[in-house]
């Protein structure tokens, strides 16, 4: 296989895996979820992408993953990077990196991948909750202003269920492609702060626009 090939994946992947895993993506949650796509066409099929998402579980990264219509690398933490989970990550070309942490090198990776035409999937808000995106994290400002990537927003929502609640069966699962915007990132500290900030609007924007949506369809549903 050339190199031309897998400059859209890092160092290491084994893209026949991470072929497998976007097919695995696409069907293993199917008998546990029923996944609804909407906009998919607005995902860019070409060129650098910073994919930023929230998420309430570990159903959404996958889903993301297998359904996108291109290869996906995502910044994953660190703490699943171990036996054969970790092996299977590493060929998927998935990054680690280590939460709470200064490191480059997992962000130096995306950058390469970034470079190279990829897609890299960042999750902002850092940890799982409920997914409003109340907060962000900067890695996916940084990466934006040193790569030129473009920015695209995906909300996720129909995954968690708070604390008490019965487990649905089959719950409707919806993801939300917003449309991909550039985005000038400034210089220092002061130029990601303000990045980011537009980064986490934008999503939560996008997250209460799905919620809408699910909110009308269930009115509808009731009539």
């Amino acid at each position: 296989m050339s190199r031309e090939q897998v400059l859209d994946l890092p160092v290491g992947a084994k893209p026949w895996l991470h072929e497998l895993g976007r097919v695995a993506g696409r069907l293993v949650h199917r008998p546990a979820f029923r996944v609804r796509w909407h906009h998919l066409e607005r995902v860019p099929r070409t060129g650098p992408v910073v994919l930023v998402a929230n998420h309430s579980s570990l159903v959404e990264p996958q889903l993301i993953f297998g359904m996108l219509p291109r290869r996906a690398v995502f910044l994953v933490k660190s703490e699943l990077f171990t036996g054969p989970l970790g092996w299977a990550l590493r060929g998927l070309g998935q990054i680690p990196v280590r939460r709470g942490t200064p490191d480059r090198a997992p962000l130096m990776a995306a950058v390469r991948v970034l470079r190279g035409g990829g897609l890299v999937g960042v999750f902002p808000e850092g940890t799982r909750g409920a997914g409003d995106v109340d907060a962000a994290e900067q890695g996916a400002a940084w990466l934006v202003r040193t790569t030129g990537a473009v920015v695209l927003p995906v909300a996720t929502r129909g995954t968690h269920r708070p604390p008490g609640a019965r487990r649905r069966l089959r719950p409707v699962v919806d993801l939300l492609v917003g449309d991909p915007f550039d985005l000038a990132v400034g210089k220092g500290r002061t130029g990601l702060t303000t990045a980011t900030e537009t980064i986490r609007v934008r999503l939560a924007d996008l997250v209460r626009e799905l919620d809408g949506q699910r909110s009308s369809r269930q009115d509808e549903a009731r009539r």
